[in-house]
């Protein structure tokens, strides 16, 4: 697994969509699923730079990984930041409309929406969030 530890800021979100987007065109990751990833990282990484450390710098470790059998693109996201678990929060209500819906939740639900899977667990003082896309065997669109 290919990791990168940065401080977890909006101007180092490029760097690490970067290296996503070189791991998924080096391995034919067909447009569409690509942008699906690039948008759940961003939603995460924004996520933990804004929040993880209650509004002081604070690093983030990302693991990239293509994983063979099923073929999938893993993302793992660690950071020691406050404890939380972003699944545990209630989907929002997307019938209401933007004026009547309660501020926040909208970005994870995006991501549990879009990715094949995500887990959360917190371990040795660290937040751990894996999503997984699944991948096309011929690299063709899905």
């Amino acid at each position: 697994m290919n990791e990168m530890k940065l401080m977890a800021s909006d101007e180092t979100l490029y760097t690490v969509l970067g290296e996503i987007e070189r791991l998924l065109d080096a391995n034919k990751c067909p447009e569409t699923l690509k942008m699906a990833m690039l948008v759940a990282v961003e939603e995460i990484f924004v996520n933990i730079a804004h929040y993880a450390y209650g509004g002081t710098p604070g690093e983030a470790v990302i693991g990239l990984d293509i994983v063979p059998d099923p073929k999938c693109c893993r993302i793992v996201f660690r950071d020691k930041g406050i404890p939380y678990n972003p699944l545990e929060k209630a989907d929002p209500d997307i019938t209401l409309s933007a004026e009547e819906r309660q501020i926040g939740g909208l970005g994870i639900y995006m991501v549990k929406q879009s990715m094949d899977k995500v887990e959360y667990r917190y371990e040795d003082g660290c937040n751990i969030l894996t999503i997984e896309k699944y991948l096309p065997e011929d690299g063709g669109e899905e």
